[in-house]
């Protein structure tokens, strides 16, 4: 009976083993098919690089659940602000429970790396970004007292007018570090900067609340004729948004995948 009993304990502790063992190696596969591995010494290293970005930016753009990365669209901003002008008649405008849709469609354009220091710059193009918010201003804008609040939207990098547009088109640096964890290295974020150009926008404000027609025309050409202009008002905020998210996104990527995922040596 305690031979019995010590081979069925054997059994049950294989089996738990194997059970493990499994799950561990049906995690790995399931990562290597999240992430291209590129070799270090590859001559092509860049393009390897490149290719592995795009290759997570379409698993990106349905989510990564065994990374614990969900939906990613649309992308959200709490609120941001503008001012032209100063004095009291100076013009305000806040945009509040901002949504974009259609960043996840990137396409990485190029990768250059170095190895030796971790540094990585990554250009890419989205076509299109739809944006929505809740608008709200204050002030003059051409001689047209410009209080009240609406519904924006924007449409970055769009023209139906030239096949030949650039969409948005954006430049991200990463620099990074490695640590050691349980047995393996891992990257870390010391610094992550960005910028981006769009020159095609169409934008407008719609559903003014006091429903008077002419503050919303007024609005709309002053948007559309100036809306370079105001993109370059609004962009220190948008790219500091931005970049926050950036940085969560890349450290929560980065604690949960080993470098060797990455870069073979």
């Amino acid at each position: 009976m305690f031979f019995v009993q010590k081979y069925a304990n054997l059994a049950a502790v294989k089996l738990v083993f194997g059970l493990q063992l499994v799950t561990l190696i049906s995690a790995q596969r399931d990562l290597s098919e999240i992430i291209h591995a590129c070799h270090k010494n590859d001559p092509n290293l860049n393009q390897c690089l490149t290719y592995s970005a795009n290759h997570l930016a379409t698993q990106f753009r349905r989510g990564i659940p065994e990374l614990g990365i969900g939906d990613v669209e649309p992308v959200l901003i709490d609120e941001i602000n503008l001012a032209l002008g100063s004095g009291p008649n100076g013009y305000r405008a806040t945009f509040r429970d901002i949504e974009a849709y259609g960043v996840s469609n990137l396409t990485i354009n190029s990768v250059r790396s170095d190895l030796n220091t971790l540094q990585f710059q990554l250009s890419f193009t989205v076509p299109k970004i739809s944006v929505r918010a809740k608008y709200r201003s204050s002030g003059v804008l051409i001689m047209v007292q410009a209080s009240g609040g609406g519904d924006y939207w924007g449409e970055y990098g769009k023209n139906a007018f030239c096949p030949c547009f650039k969409g948005v088109r954006a430049k991200v640096y990463i620099k990074g570090n490695t640590i050691s964890k349980s047995g393996h290295k891992y990257l870390t974020l010391d610094d992550l900067k960005m910028d981006f150009s769009v020159k095609d926008i169409q934008m407008g404000i719609k559903n003014i609340h006091n429903g008077n027609t002419i503050i919303e025309a007024a609005l709309n050409l002053f948007i559309n004729s100036n809306s370079q202009e105001l993109l370059k008002e609004m962009k220190p905020s948008i790219k500091k948004k931005l970049i926050a998210q950036m940085k969560h996104f890349h450290e929560k990527l980065f604690s949960q995948v080993p470098i060797d995922y990455w870069i073979i040596e």
